[in-house]
């Protein structure tokens, strides 16, 4: 019986331990969430609205006000949730506060009743005639034992009040920090929802316009498609040509391609498939191709936000960046091919099978050929002269099939 009031006890303290940890835990990851999100506006506001003067489009307008509002948003959302994640804990709080005063208040109770006996036999001369009373030696002893026994149960009542008033002060002085806490994010979400009102208001003033001439701006975003997809099948086809080169150089047959669409495949080297092994797997761990940068077009095919008839579609990622922004490799590799695009180039570097291809740079850092490192610059970023924006290119292929980046690369 003993031994099971002692696992059941254990058990309390575990699932205690563990609960605790888990809201800790939790706090932590909405604040991570929070932070990321006000530092993405803040790389918004520099990358996308950087010069308050500059004449854009309407459609680039509305296209840029539509990110920050979802960035708003979503720090409005995460900002929520943290504030009624302080609500449970503040609560939580106000129920232990309460059950320790109940137990405070017994064990005070419980110390005084035993004081009093104890100052009614507190006397040297009572606790000895109290011995000498004894009938023989092992009663004696029996009573010897009992008296530290009692003076010790005193000891530990003195102490566990001790660590209860103690343990009360502490979480007294949690709900006032807590109570501080989901304050300040009340009122940071008050001026979060202001900004997102005037936002939203500025956005839709523009969309006005847009849907004015809806067919004009329908036929800029697909001729801008036609330009992208045309620029995919010369990267395609660029790879395609440097597999099939680099395969007839190494004089290494390829494996047979498994996949359906007959997609060319690199012949790999014992140092290649070491190579290739360690980039799959820091899959979704790999840094950005830029020091600091905002997605403004996601991979994949999407119905335009703005125009519901517009799709658009992307064979990788478009990151805004600074105007001193430069590409930087995600990964050790070979320079494989560098290309010239439309008076930009762009950079292909390979990772054993893989390719991660760096387009729309003004100027390289690097030439074909070259050893490169993780993070190491390879070329400045264009900056196009009508939205006044700096936009990284990025593609990532296994062989020559066609990856989504933001399963690849860390919290994209």
């Amino acid at each position: 019986m003993k031994h099971l009031k002692y696992y059941l006890f254990t058990a309390v303290i575990m699932l205690t331990f563990l609960g605790a940890t888990a809201q800790v835990d939790k706090q932590k990851e909405l604040e991570e969430k929070r932070q990321s999100l006000l530092e993405e506006i803040k790389n918004i506001k520099s990358f996308l609205f950087k010069t308050q003067g500059q004449k854009k489009s309407v459609l680039t307008e509305v296209q840029d006000l539509g990110q920050q509002i979802t960035a708003r948003e979503n720090l409005i959302r995460v900002t929520n949730q943290q504030a009624n994640f302080l609500t449970r804990e503040i609560n939580n709080n106000l129920t232990k506060i309460d059950d320790l005063r109940e137990e405070l208040k017994k064990l005070k109770e419980d110390y005084g009743a035993m004081i009093r006996k104890s100052y009614k036999s507190k006397s040297q001369q009572s606790r000895v005639m109290f011995l000498l009373s004894s009938e023989d030696f092992l009663q004696a002893y029996k009573r010897l034992q009992y008296m530290k026994q009692y003076a010790k149960h005193r000891k530990m009542q003195g102490e566990k009040i001790k660590d209860k008033t103690n343990l009360l002060q502490v979480l007294n002085q949690d709900l006032v920090d807590q109570k501080k806490q989901k304050e300040k994010l009340i009122d940071e979400n008050r001026i979060a929802k202001r900004a997102l009102d005037k936002e939203k208001k500025d956005q839709e003033s523009l969309m006005a316009t847009l849907r004015k001439d809806e067919g004009k701006f329908s036929s800029q975003i697909k001729e801008k498609q036609r330009e992208t997809a045309a620029i995919d099948r010369q990267i395609d086809a660029l790879i395609k040509a440097a597999i099939a080169k680099a395969n007839k150089e190494s004089g290494v047959k390829p494996e047979k391609s498994t996949s359906k669409t007959n997609s060319a495949t690199f012949a790999l080297t014992p140092e290649a498939k070491a190579l290739a092994a360690n980039f799959t797997s820091n899959k979704g761990k790999l840094p950005w191709p830029v020091d600091k940068g905002i997605v403004i077009g996601k991979y994949g095919t999407h119905q335009d936000p703005l125009l519901p008839n517009v799709t658009r579609s992307l064979s990788g990622v478009e990151i805004a960046t600074g105007a001193d922004g430069y590409a930087q490799a995600v990964f050790n590799g070979e320079v494989m091919e560098i290309q010239e695009i439309k008076g930009t180039k762009a950079i292909y570097i390979r990772h054993g099978n893989y390719i991660t291809v760096y387009s729309n740079l003004i100027s390289i850092l690097v030439k074909k050929g070259d050893k490169v490192t993780t993070k190491q610059k390879l070329g400045a970023i264009y900056q196009n002269p009508l939205t006044g924006k700096n936009v990284l290119k990025f593609y990532l292929y296994q062989d020559s099939s066609k990856k989504n980046p933001a399963d690849w690369i860390y919290r994209m």
